[in-house]
């Protein structure tokens, strides 16, 4: 399958599906436009599936728990996640090994580059359809949203990435190769595309798990995506404005009182969720499978039906840095248990189970999960994140600590069951700046912060050599190597990232 972005109309569209938004799931293996869509309900379907597919949770989706995933990726090649299976998969990840044709690392743009244009194309089919105001403002306003967040979500792993405009994708016979966009092209189109989602009117700015919109894009996404942007760049007084944007009233955003009740499914939906892929069981390949890529076989859960793959841990050496007796957040990481053969593992007698770590569980069971995956909605943003880049940025400003940034990162602190930090406990802006490294590590792992938080604080090489043991890792690999079959089929047209050959 020819994988770079030719100029064609998006003719052929794999809908997807939401579960939270009462969309039935289909696949129409060709769309005829002089027939569809026409109404107000077809329209419907088709933003649903551009704009909202590509963020699933299931396999090939942007947040899958497979090799596929944007959090699974950026975490493990950091310090917070590694690995048992020792496969062309996960090696060049773990030991930061980066080449063109290493698919756990290309994988990510040769599955959504395209994306992009088919939320283009999806603009133009829905302008004409009749169809009440409010709800065609808000579905572009989504399509805009869904446009800026996968062209940053990609240009944080890849840099300046391949984007269509309407009039070349209209043109599908001059079969013309895309460029790359410039760094500065890109950023400009990441934000010109979240600004309009974020300004809309027709957007809420945020929906609660019970109202039947929960999963729909937000202004609070739109922010969100912003503030990852702007941080990501550097660029703190941007950040400032997008973390306190986040912290008005409006939004209703809080921290929950138990760090092990946020991912639950009693809880899906609370207040310190800004976005999350909703999940659901009784659609096929609507559910997330983060569990089954962690368990071993003889680790004992309530649902004996759960898939246990025996995958992911947290290396031995990060879950050594939260304090044992103290952090609630080890509730959700299991160093010690006794399995269903009687056994009790630990770091003094790993077995198998623990050889390279400890359970990094997070998420909690489903008791309807039959082995083909679990309902709880994958959590993407939450407001604990905005709260300590806040804190950073001010820091990052004034090279000094305030109260005011301390009193943000103690906020998550003491949710965690940690005592105050203290302007005692650290001597000048740097070493305050290492504590919220690590404190950020220990609140978001495996939710796909670790890569760009190590890469902004000037410290993804040093950590790889020294806690991944990479010998490989080069300054270059802070961006990502495209697929050598895009720069192949780009016969000079589509440039690589710097460093890679």
């Amino acid at each position: 399958m020819i994988r770079r972005i030719r100029l064609y109309i998006a003719i052929i569209l794999f809908l997807g599906f939401y579960s939270c938004l009462d969309l039935e799931s289909e696949i129409r293996d060709v769309i005829n436009p002089d027939i569809f869509p026409t109404n107000e309900k077809d329209a419907e379907t088709l933003v649903t599936a551009a704009a909202y597919g590509p963020f699933r949770a299931y396999w090939g989706a942007m947040f899958s728990a497979g090799e596929d995933g944007y959090h699974v990726v950026g975490d493990m090649c950091t310090d917070v996640l590694n690995c048992k299976w020792e496969d062309n998969k996960w090696i060049p990840l773990n030991n930061v090994n980066f080449t063109p044709s290493t698919a756990a690392c290309t994988k990510i743009y040769s599955n959504h580059i395209n994306s992009i244009s088919k939320m283009t194309m999806t603009l133009k089919r829905i302008a004409d359809i009749p169809m009440n105001k409010a709800t065609y403002e808000r579905m572009k306003a989504e399509l805009h949203c869904g446009r800026g967040w996968m062209a940053f979500l990609l240009f944080d792993f890849y840099g300046g990435i391949q984007i269509a405009d309407l009039e070349q994708l209209e043109k599908p016979l001059a079969n013309k190769i895309i460029p790359r966009k410039s760094t500065e092209e890109t950023i400009l189109f990441i934000e010109e595309n979240l600004r309009i989602a974020a300004n809309s009117e027709y957007l809420a700015f945020n929906y609660k798990g019970k109202d039947e919109n929960y999963g729909r894009f937000t202004k609070g996404l739109a922010h969100m995506a912003l503030l990852k942007l702007y941080m990501n760049l550097k660029q703190w007084d941007k950040a400032e404005i997008e973390a306190r944007e986040l912290m008005k009233p409006e939004y209703g955003y809080g921290l929950m009182e138990e760090y092990k009740d946020i991912f639950t499914l009693e809880n899906e939906g609370n207040k310190e969720i800004v976005w999350a892929a909703t999940c659901n069981h009784a659609v096929y390949a609507n559910t997330q499978m983060w569990l089954s890529q962690i368990l071993p076989s003889v680790y004992p859960t309530k649902n004996s039906n759960i898939t246990k793959w025996d995958g992911y841990r947290m290396p031995w050496q990060f879950y050594n840095t939260f304090n044992k007796n103290r952090d609630k957040r080890l509730e959700v990481l299991i160093g010690e248990f006794t399995g269903t053969d009687g056994i009790k593992y630990n770091e003094e007698n790993p077995g198998t189970p623990l050889k390279k770590g400890a359970l990094p569980l997070k998420i909690g069971e489903d008791p309807r999960d039959t082995g083909n995956g679990s309902s709880i909605d994958w959590i993407v943003y939450r407001y604990a994140d905005v709260l300590l880049s806040l804190s950073e940025i001010l820091v990052r400003q004034t090279n000094a600590v305030s109260g005011e940034a301390l009193g943000y990162l103690n906020q998550v602190r003491v949710r965690a069951g940690l005592r105050e930090l203290e302007t005692a406990d650290y001597t000048d802006a740097d070493e305050f700046l290492d504590i919220l490294l690590l404190e950020r590590g220990q609140e978001l792992w495996g939710e796909g912060s670790r890569r760009s938080d190590l890469i902004r604080f000037g410290k993804f090489v040093e950590y790889a050599i020294k806690y991944n043991g990479s010998t490989t890792v080069q300054d270059y690999m802070t961006l990502m190597p495209l697929p050598q079959s895009i720069i192949n089929e780009g016969r000079g047209a589509v440039i690589q990232n710097p460093g890679y050959k």
